[in-house]
């Protein structure tokens, strides 16, 4: 009786519970949105790792983060060359360089050195073939498409990168860094660009194909030995770039303020709905004295604003994901970046959901009032 009584008075009464759904969806946007911007910002720090193909990564030991890597022995691409698990190697090299335009001014970039043949496991989701195979030629370039205004530059335009020639030769795609500029180039280009990674023996990372894919685990567990662990470290892909959004998430200031920020918007939510239910249940005081005057139990009035609070909250809901999906499109015309997954979106649903009933919760004081005798004044 309590469930449907709740319904109705929903469905009879939407005006007064109106605002509590606009503050329950209103909440769940501010949440979902910061929570898929942070994530999406923190992500773009792994992209060297989540826009490749490779099935390992070997880099430097204790890497923090797939950005924060630094040079490691060459040889350790003969040693993973020794189990036949494994079908390729090939370097990946990251270093740093200073862009200026035609124009002047100064943009700090990320240079990331990839083999430049067509079937080239580094960045092979971020660029077709066609583009790939024009790194061949030395001191030619590419950009990310939305990075294009900010270097002041068009295809087949020209710059300098620490002070030497280059030309962008086409862009890729999804590579857009939180601070700086990504810019992708070939082996060669890169080692001639960042003179700390010119010795042959300077590499970043070493990116392993596997004949099957379902081996990584068994290849990374041989490979992760304590002697071998002092002078390389072996990691899956997906190992790798959740470690760099962990870091950057829970260890660096721009991941600890926007956690911040979402707790705030998380109790801001809370307190709106909390007294927009509470209006509405006080404005119903005389049918819930009504209800008290003809023999309905309190527990079964507390029941009543519960359901309500559920219902508000699932309405509310409702309107939050359609709104998040509508930032998360106008995040994509933008190139924005706003990692909208299944676990952002049922977390941030499960939080707007828990505040909708705790604002039930608080609403159950104004109950107190729902006097039979009230109705005789």
């Amino acid at each position: 009786m309590a469930v449907a009584l709740a319904r109705k008075t929903l469905l009879h009464e939407w005006r007064r519970f109106l605002p509590a759904v606009m503050s329950v969806g209103f909440s769940g946007v501010l949440i979902i949105v910061q929570g898929a911007l942070l994530l999406g910002i923190v992500g773009t720090n792994a992209l060297p790792v989540t826009r490749s193909r490779a099935d390992l990564w070997v880099g430097f030991p204790g890497t923090q983060s797939a950005d924060l890597g630094r040079s490691i022995d060459a040889g350790a691409a003969a040693e993973l060359l020794v189990d036949p698990r494994v079908l390729r190697i090939e370097p990946l090299l990251m270093g740093s360089g200073d862009w200026r335009g035609l124009r002047g001014g100064g943009v700090s970039v990320t240079l990331i050195g990839v083999d430049a043949r067509p079937d080239g496991l580094g960045l092979a989701e971020a660029m077709p073939r066609a583009v790939r195979v024009l790194l061949e030629e030395p001191a030619t370039v590419l950009v990310d498409d939305g990075d294009l205004g900010k270097l002041a530059t068009a295809i087949g335009g020209t710059a300098e990168i620490n002070g030497q020639r280059v030309r962008v030769v086409g862009t890729t795609r999804g590579m857009r860094a939180m601070g700086g500029v990504n810019i992708v180039a070939s082996l060669a280009t890169v080692r001639a660009l960042d003179r700390s990674l010119a010795s042959a023996g300077a590499v970043t990372y070493y990116l392993a194909a596997l004949r099957s894919p379902d081996t990584a685990r068994a290849v990374k567990t041989r490979f992760s030995r304590p002697d071998a662990r002092q002078r390389f470290e072996v990691w899956t892909a997906a190992e790798l770039a959740g470690r760099s959004v962990r870091y950057w998430l829970l260890e660096s200031g721009a991941g600890v303020g926007f956690i911040f920020a979402t707790i705030v918007a998380l109790l801001v939510g809370t307190l709106i709905t909390s007294q927009t239910l509470m209006a509405a249940v006080a404005a119903s005081i005389p049918q819930y004295a009504t209800l008290r005057a003809i023999g309905v139990p309190f527990p079964a009035l507390r029941r009543i604003v519960v359901e309500q609070a559920g219902w508000v909250g699932a309405v509310g809901l409702a309107f939050g994901l359609a709104g998040s999906l509508l930032a998360a499109l106008l995040a994509h015309l933008n190139g924005i970046p706003f990692a909208l997954g299944p676990g952002i979106m049922a977390l941030s649903g499960g939080l707007v959901l828990a505040v909708a009933l705790l604002a039930g919760v608080l609403a159950l004081r104004r109950l107190r009032h729902a006097d039979p005798a009230a109705l005789l004044r």
